[in-house]
């Protein structure tokens, strides 16, 4: 089983790069198509619990209470595992390894359903169960990138990494649907059907995954995707080619100025990102008086704006010949303006559109600083790299968008005092909000500095001929 997992380099074919260049496209989209369904079918068993929850709560099955504490299991084991599971994967096939824990998730997910079908469902078996899905979902975007990184050469990567980003808007969106059906026509309207159906369903995109497609081109004995598209390979792979994980791990991440600055940028652009998702419909209801059929709707707005800015923002990044974080820049700066109309928005119109704006805007930052961060490690060490960004953006940011704007917000709290000034109501959290821009643009700033002079090194070098 252990050497089913490992990355294994065959002889070099005697092929031309031009032939290899030829069938790039389809060996790729095969890999490409395994991670983006595999990824996709992450949120099939993970969206279903937040689609079952009025059921569980109306059922008397759960308490709201309960119900968020076994979410809160859940992001903390998915945050810590972003780190952790995902310096397991590097070094391994990372397409079967997240194959191999879609399979996992969808057994856990079996046995939620199974225990609720049983009436065993305690709050501690669920909070279990639920806790280890978020450990090993974990690892599914960091060993996304790693795979989709290897088969794509600069000025590909981005566009690529972009459409793979919107695998977690679709299956995020389809999740309730397809568990909702799933017990209304297979388990006669029992809430357990939401937990059993979607496993099914994953299950068979698991075990194909598991078997489709290759992780890099090295595995299939071609060159790798830097040599097959003249470009030069980096520095980063050419020191790591004689070095152990432990001494990558060390270098190359542990001790990369970059990776942490990315890592904590990450926190301010998720505490944008999350601080109007998470609280659009409360906002709208409580602060612009809308009604509560306009308040579901920002959900929706935000979400069309996001998975536009999925695809766009990473091909943006390749039209400017990889540089990432100029690019997130401009996006940043734009946020300034665009929150500005969200926060004096008193029509549906004006609400709506600032939030389609903002959903395109903030997606951009968050995926290109994925993309960024691949660029100043090793291959060997892209799910670690990637992974530690995660981390940082789950258990501070999501938290404190979470946590510290609902508490600045909520009316009947007496708010928090930061720096001998007391923060509290609506609009408070909009100068977090705008604080968290500021952070995370001077922040930014140096790392595309660094960004840039890489660059340019590259462009120097000379690329290898066919």
């Amino acid at each position: 089983m252990k050497n089913f997992f490992m990355l294994r380099h065959p002889v070099r074919l005697d092929i031309t790069i031009s032939e290899e260049r030829s069938a790039w496209f389809k060996q790729f989209i095969k890999a490409f198509g395994v991670v983006f369904f595999v990824y996709l079918g992450m949120y099939l068993v993970r969206n279903n619990l937040k689609a079952a929850t009025p059921i569980l709560v109306e059922g008397g099955v759960l308490t709201t209470t309960q119900i968020g504490i076994i979410g809160l299991a859940f992001s903390i084991t998915y945050g810590i595992g972003k780190t952790l599971m995902s310096t397991f994967v590097d070094g391994h096939n990372a397409k079967r390894m997240i194959s191999f824990f879609l399979l996992v998730s969808a057994f856990l997910s079996l046995l939620f359903g199974i225990a609720l079908l049983t009436q065993n469902a305690t709050t501690g078996i669920l909070l279990a169960l639920w806790g280890l899905n978020g450990l090993f979902q974990s690892p599914g975007g960091p060993a996304s990138y790693s795979t989709i990184s290897r088969w794509t050469p600069q000025t590909k990567r981005g566009r690529w990494l972009g459409f793979w980003n919107t695998s977690h808007n679709i299956g995020g969106g389809l999740a309730g649907l397809i568990a909702l059906w799933g017990a209304n026509h297979l388990f006669h309207g029992n809430v357990a059907g939401m937990f059993i159906f979607p496993a099914l369903i994953v299950v068979i995109i698991g075990v194909a995954g598991l078997f489709i497609g290759h992780d890099e081109p090295e595995e299939m004995g071609w060159d790798s995707a830097a040599t097959i598209f003249s470009e030069t390979e980096s520095l980063e792979n050419q020191q790591a080619e004689q070095m152990t994980k432990r001494e990558i791990l060390k270098a190359f991440v542990l001790k990369n100025p970059w990776v942490w600055i990315l890592s904590i940028a990450n926190v301010f652009v998720y505490i944008v990102r999350i601080g109007i998702d998470n609280w659009a419909p409360l906002y709208t209801v409580q602060a612009l008086h809308m009604s509560n059929n306009a308040a579901v709707s920002t959900i929706f707005y935000f979400e069309m704006g996001a998975l536009i800015g999925s695809l766009s923002w990473g091909w943006l990044s390749d039209l400017l010949k990889g540089r990432r974080i100029a690019v997130a820049l401009i996006s940043i700066f734009l946020q300034f303006f665009v929150l500005h109309m969200y926060t004096t928005a008193y029509s549906q119109t004006t609400l709506f559109t600032s939030l389609s704006i903002m959903g395109w805007l903030v997606f951009g930052p968050q995926l290109l600083i994925g993309v960024s961060v691949v660029g100043f490690v090793p291959k060997q060490a892209l799910s670690v790299a990637n992974g530690l960004t995660g981390t940082f953006a789950y258990l501070f940011g999501d938290s404190l968008a979470k946590v510290g704007l609902g508490y600045i917000a909520d009316p009947k709290a007496s708010g928090l005092r930061v720096f001998g000034t007391v923060l509290h109501g609506w609009q408070s959290t909009f100068v977090v909000m705008y604080a968290a821009l500021v952070i995370a643009a001077v922040m930014l700033i140096f790392v595309a500095m660094a960004e840039e002079r890489k660059i340019r090194v590259q462009s120097k070098q000379v690329a290898p001929i066919d």
